[in-house]
C-alpha cells in the first residue's frame, strides 16, 4: 500500500507518563502504517525540558510559529511533589502556558459526541465548543493576605511618573487582596482568533462577562470583541450564515442549559476553565475532549484536554494491563493531520484524518471501549479492552472504512 505524503512537517510534542506510552502506540498503530508522517521532534518531557531548562518548551513553540500546525501530548506541570520525584533543578512552568504565551492563542475545546454515551443535558444533541482566552485574570495575579487593620490601594504609576491612587477597602481586621489584569493587545487576539475559527468551523458564536458588575475590566472585554466584530468582521458572519451573540455570564449559562448545542462559547480564561470541565463532564469526561489552541496569526496546536494518567502509568510501570482512553490523543493527532492537509492541500491526508475518527467512533458504538467509557455508556452490550486493543479494534475498522 502506498502511503500518503506529506509535504511539510507537523511539529510533534512528546510528553510524559500513560499518555506517552498511548502517543507512541498511535503511532505506531494507526498512523505510521498509512502515512509517510514528517514531523520535527520536540521531547516536552518533564526530564529533558529539566536537562534543557525548558528551553524545548520555547523551541517547540517557535517551531510552531515557523510550520504552522503542531500536535501535542499531555505534559506534567510539576508540584513540589514531582520536584522530589524527578529530582528537578527547579518548578517548571506549565509547558501549556509557556506555548499559549508564546503563541498568543485561545484554546477551543469541544466534545467528542458519540453514540451510546448520552449527555447528561437531555436538551444537548450537539457538541458545544469552548473558546477559553489563556492569557492574564486570576492565573496571573499578585495575592497579598492581609494581617490586620489598614487601608488596601490600587495604584498605578505611569511612566511619566504620574500616579493615579484608588481604595479598595479600609480593612477593620484580618483579609485577603487580589489583583489581576489583562492587556488590550492579548485580549484583540483573543476577539480575532475566536471569529475566524466561527467562520473556519460556520458555527455560531457567543460571548459572555459581567460586564454590569465590572464596569471597567469586563466592559473592556466586550467593548474590544464589538468594536473588532464591527470593524473586520460582520460582513463575513453575514457572507456565513453564521451570527455573534453577547451576553452576560449568568444569562450564557441558562441559555446553554437549554440549548441544543452546536456553537462556540468565548469566555475570560477562569470561565472556560470551570466551563470546559462542565462541558466535558456533560458529554462524557475530559478523555472524550478535543483541544486545539490557536494564534491569531493563523498557527494551530492540537492536543488532549486531559492529564497524563499518572495512575494507570505507575500500573504500567508494574507490569499491570491498563484501559486508559485514548481517544483525545487519537483525536489531537487527526485534528493536526487535517489542518496540515487543509493548509497545503492534500485531500488524501484530509480523507485519512476523517476515515480515522470515523473508525474509532464505529469501534465504540460498536461495543468495544476503554474501562472508563463502558462505566458511561448506555449501549446493551460492551466489551472492555485494553489501550492497545482499541487501537487494533479500530485500526480494523479504519481498513475496512479505507477499503
Amino acid at each position: 500500500m502506498q502511503k500518503i505524503q506529506m509535504n511539510v512537517p507537523l511539529v510533534e510534542m512528546d510528553g510524559d507518563e500513560m499518555t506517552r506510552i498511548i502517543w507512541k502506540s498511535i503511532k505506531e498503530i494507526l498512523l505510521l502504517p498509512y502515512i509517510d508522517l514528517k514531523t520535527e521532534y520536540y521531547d516536552l518531557g518533564l526530564e529533558y525540558r529539566d536537562q534543557t531548562n525548558d528551553q524545548v518548551t520555547i523551541d517547540a513553540a517557535m517551531a510552531n510559529k515557523k510550520y504552522g500546525v503542531a500536535v501535542k501530548c499531555a505534559t506534567i506541570t510539576p508540584n513540589a511533589q514531582r520536584v522530589e520525584e524527578y529530582n528537578l533543578k527547579e518548578m517548571w512552568k506549565s509547558p501549556n502556558g509557556t506555548i499559549r504565551a508564546i503563541l498568543d492563542g485561545t484554546v477551543f475545546r469541544a466534545p467528542i459526541v458519540v453514540k451510546g454515551i448520552t449527555p447528561m443535558v437531555s436538551a444537548w444533541k450537539k457538541p458545544i465548543t469552548i473558546a477559553r482566552h489563556a492569557y492574564g485574570d486570576v492565573y496571573r495575579n499578585v495575592e497579598y493576605k492581609v494581617p490586620g487593620a489598614g487601608k488596601a490601594e490600587l495604584v498605578f504609576t505611569s511612566e511619566t511618573g504620574e500616579v493615579n491612587r484608588q481604595t479598595i477597602f479600609d480593612f477593620a481586621g484580618k483579609g485577603v487582596i487580589m489583583g489581576m489584569h489583562n492587556i488590550d493587545k492579548s485580549i484583540e487576539s483573543f476577539a480575532r482568533s475566536c471569529f475566524n475559527y466561527a467562520l473556519d468551523v460556520k458555527q455560531d458564536l457567543w460571548f459572555a462577562t459581567k460586564d454590569t458588575i465590572s464596569k471597567l475590566y469586563d466592559h473592556t472585554f466586550k467593548d474590544i470583541f464589538q468594536e473588532i466584530f464591527d470593524a473586520e468582521y460582520k460582513q463575513k458572519f453575514a457572507d456565513a450564515d453564521i451570527e455573534y451573540f453577547y451576553t452576560l455570564i449568568d444569562d450564557a449559562v441558562a441559555r446553554v442549559i437549554r440549548s441544543e448545542g452546536g456553537y462556540i462559547w468565548a469566555c475570560k480564561n477562569y470561565d472556560g476553565d470551570v466551563m470546559s470541565d462542565m462541558i466535558a463532564t456533560a458529554f462524557g469526561s475530559l478523555a472524550m475532549m478535543t483541544s486545539v489552541l490557536v494564534s491569531p496569526d493563523g498557527c494551530y496546536e492540537y492536543e488532549a484536554a486531559h492529564g497524563t494518567v499518572t495512575r494507570h502509568y505507575y500500573k504500567h510501570l508494574k507490569g499491570e494491563e491498563t484501559s486508559t482512553n485514548a481517544m483525545a490523543t487519537l483525536f489531537a493527532w487527526t485534528g493536526a493531520l487535517r489542518k496540515r492537509g487543509e493548509i497545503d492541500g492534500l485531500k488524501d491526508l484530509i480523507e485519512f484524518a476523517d476515515q480515522l475518527e470515523a473508525a474509532s467512533l464505529q469501534t465504540i458504538e460498536a461495543g468495544i471501549m476503554t474501562k472508563d467509557l463502558a462505566l458511561i455508556s448506555d449501549l446493551p452490550e460492551k466489551t472492555v479492552v485494553s489501550t492497545d486493543g482499541f487501537l487494533l479494534e479500530t485500526k480494523k475498522t479504519l481498513d475496512r472504512i479505507r477499503g
